[in-house]
Parts: C-alpha cells; sequence; structure tokens
C-alpha cells in the first residue's frame, strides 16, 4: 500500500484540493492512499507559527503523517512551495519516498527572481497580508492569479473564502512563509528519488521556465500542460490524475 501525499504552497491548505483527492484516489485504486497534509500556519494548524525553514515544514509533515497512522513509503504530490518542502524531503530522507510530483515549483538557482514570482503579482501577494482584506475579495483576487479559466470555477471562491473564515492565515505566518521559500536552497545534486516535473505554459504567478530549468539540470522528465494556470490541479485534475495513474516509477 502506497499512500499519496498532498501539499501545497503559500497560505494554502488541504482544502484547497477540492476534490482532487478524490479524483485521484478512484484512478489510483485501491493500492493506493490519498491524503492532503496541512503545514504549519494554514488548514488545521493555522493555529501553530510556520516555520521559517523549509526543513520545519518537512518535519511537521513527516509528523503529522506519522500521527495520523500513514506508514512510507509516501508518493508525494507537491505543488509550488509545498514542492520544495517534496525536494527536501527526498534530500533528507529517501527511503520513505516512493516519488515525487513537482507541481510548478521555483526554486532557488533555477530560475531569476522575476521568474521564480512575477513582480507583476507583487501587489496580489502583498495585499494577501492585510488583515482587514475581506475573504471572498481576497480569494478572488486568488483565482485571478492562479487560474487561466477563472470561469469554470465559479462556486470555488466563497468555498476558498469559508476556508478563510474558517483556518484564518495570519499576516505573519504568511510572511514567515515567503521568508522560508526565499531563504530555501534545494540540494545540489538530484536526491535519489524518482520525480516527474509539471508544469503550465499558462502559468502567470510563477514562469514555467523554472520548471524546465529544474528538470533540465536533474535530468527528470517534465510534462507541460499548453494553457492551466499556476493552480493546474484546479484548472485540470483530469490532465493530472490521468499523467499520473500511468506515471512508470522506477
Amino acid at each position: 500500500m502506497t499512500t499519496w501525499v498532498l501539499l501545497r504552497g503559500l497560505a494554502r491548505e488541504s482544502g484547497h484540493w477540492g476534490d482532487f483527492p478524490a479524483r485521484l484516489s478512484a484512478r489510483l485504486g485501491s493500492a493506493a492512499t490519498v491524503v492532503a497534509v496541512d503545514l504549519p500556519g494554514n488548514g488545521s494548524l493555522h493555529a501553530q507559527a510556520s516555520p521559517i525553514t523549509v526543513k520545519g515544514n518537512v518535519a511537521s509533515a513527516r509528523e503529522t503523517l506519522r500521527r495520523l497512522g500513514h506508514q512510507p513509503p509516501y508518493v508525494l504530490l507537491a505543488l509550488s512551495m509545498g514542492a520544495m518542502a517534496a525536494i527536501q524531503w527526498a534530500h533528507e530522507a529517501p527511503d520513505e519516498l516512493a516519488g515525487c510530483v513537482l507541481v510548478n515549483t521555483s526554486v532557488r538557482g533555477h530560475g531569476s527572481f522575476w521568474q521564480r514570482l512575477r513582480p507583476a503579482r507583487y501587489p496580489t501577494l502583498l495585499a494577501m497580508l492585510l488583515p482587514w482584506q475581506k475573504a471572498a475579495r481576497r480569494e478572488l483576487a486568488v483565482l485571478s492569479m492562479t487560474s487561466e479559466h477563472p470561469s469554470r470555477h465559479g462556486g470555488v471562491v466563497r468555498q476558498w473564502a469559508e476556508l478563510a473564515q474558517q483556518h484564518p492565515v495570519s499576516a505573519v505566518n504568511a510572511a514567515r512563509q515567503l521568508l522560508a521559500a526565499a531563504r530555501y536552497r534545494p540540494p545540489r545534486l538530484r536526491p535519489a528519488v524518482p520525480m516527474l516535473v509539471l508544469a503550465s505554459a499558462g502559468d502567470r504567478l510563477v514562469s514555467s521556465t523554472c520548471s524546465h530549468r529544474l528538470a533540465q539540470a536533474w535530468d527528470l522528465p517534465l510534462e507541460v500542460h499548453p494553457d492551466a494556470g499556476h493552480d493546474l490541479p484546479l484548472d485540470d485534475p483530469a490532465w493530472v490524475v490521468a499523467l499520473l495513474g500511468k506515471w512508470p516509477r522506477p
């Protein structure tokens, strides 16, 4: 039995996966368990202080899985900043992992700072730190920034606003998460774990160049969606699930 572990990015929680875990579980069948894990400062752990290092996020995720009774091997499906945690996890404990899928990530050394986070998105991200910003307005801005097809996701803003009210991410924790991402340096050599890189050609938050450069540097397979946005599992879950279902991990 393999446990697929889903990790999200900056100020996002397990609830932001929507029905994707159920879709993936249906595709993988009874041989796999799918679990979405919250990182400190987000979701069920929103009251905790977010670590200022990616290593701290890895330690928390590993402890959460142990507490929930999920044993290795794990396959990590990680989006954006969550993929930094996946890379670090693979570096620290490769024996625990059967694979890593890195979605629209950006790490130092594999993209310029303006490619790792597009400057046009700075105002929206800064607005996320403002405590007086209404949840619905903030989540609408996030959707427009991370999806290339927002009109397809009519109910998502309301759902995300409800999550924000249930599990509010403090401005301090959002800033700590940004600091952890900015400070993170990936290992020089590719970890000894099978990896797959997924990128979105329409990503307006992080340039897909970052995924291309990481895949090239580490000689990793790369699949590029032609028009999805940064939140690839939201924009085209069927495409992602189909790829993962046939991924031939060594």
